[in-house]
């Protein structure tokens, strides 16, 4: 009896040497940066909410989803659809820094025959001013959230004012552009996965000061993201140009 009770405690001890403990998520940056490869990308969806400061009268005001193309320095080009409450449908592809919209408010600008209107860098398009304003996919982006932020096993929370961002991010700086102040803070929490990729960011801040569209002046614009399909193959290309208008012209 005693010899087997040896032998269960030393198969009990060699079960817990062969299980690891789960290990912690790898650096991020240097997750992010070894998925920079020309032709491969991410997907993500996600959904945009507004509430009083105290989070009632919760409702949801957009959905999108989207995927990025990148190239070995960050996001090379982008296919991003928005879906707005009492909006028309509005897809945006951006490839370099040039953007293609079709539908939204902008198709009431479109000449006959055209189906897309060609802007400057706006990859979020009329969508991104309720849209994500954190960008895990952004090299310099993803290295201050992580700096500023406190980590905590799977998670990273932190807050960064609208300034700070607009300091690393170009696609912060070309999707918010009705932002009025530039002290205001968002909070955020990245989501990890083991290989230390992002998989979720849900990211807040007060619509104070805003050109009050919708009734967001002094309530909360909560966003929440999921990334799947890191490192997929991806091929964005720009609409046709006999489909195009330019609204530069």
């Amino acid at each position: 009896m005693k010899r087997a009770i040896i032998t269960l405690a030393a198969f009990g001890s060699l079960l817990a040497t062969a299980t690891p403990a789960e290990a912690a998520p790898k650096d991020p940056a240097r997750a992010l940066k070894a998925q920079l490869k020309s032709g491969h990308g991410v997907r993500f969806t996600e959904t945009t909410t507004i509430a009083t400061p105290s989070g009632g009268d919760r409702t949801k005001f957009q959905d999108r989803k989207g995927t990025l193309q990148f190239s070995a320095k960050g996001i090379a080009a982008s296919d991003i659809t928005a879906t707005q409450v009492g909006a028309p449908r509005e897809r945006v592809v951006t490839v370099g820094r040039t953007s293609y919209v079709s539908g939204g408010i902008l198709s009431e600008q479109l000449p006959p025959g055209a189906s897309w209107n060609k802007t400057g860098y706006m990859p979020g398009g009329t969508g991104g001013f309720h849209g994500q304003v954190i960008n895990p996919a952004e090299p310099k982006t993803l290295a201050a959230l992580v700096k500023k932020g406190k980590p905590s096993r799977s998670t990273i929370t932190g807050k960064i004012t609208f300034k700070d961002l607009a300091k690393v991010s170009t696609w912060f700086d070309a999707s918010v552009p009705l932002r009025m102040h530039n002290d205001t803070t968002v909070s955020y929490t990245l989501t990890l996965t083991s290989a230390g990729l992002v998989s979720r960011v849900k990211s807040s801040y007060a619509a104070t000061g805003v050109i009050d569209v919708n009734g967001r002046d002094g309530k909360v614009i909560t966003i929440d993201s999921r990334f799947t399909g890191w490192g997929a193959k991806v091929s964005i290309k720009a609409p046709d140009t006999g489909s195009v208008a330019d609204l530069n012209d």
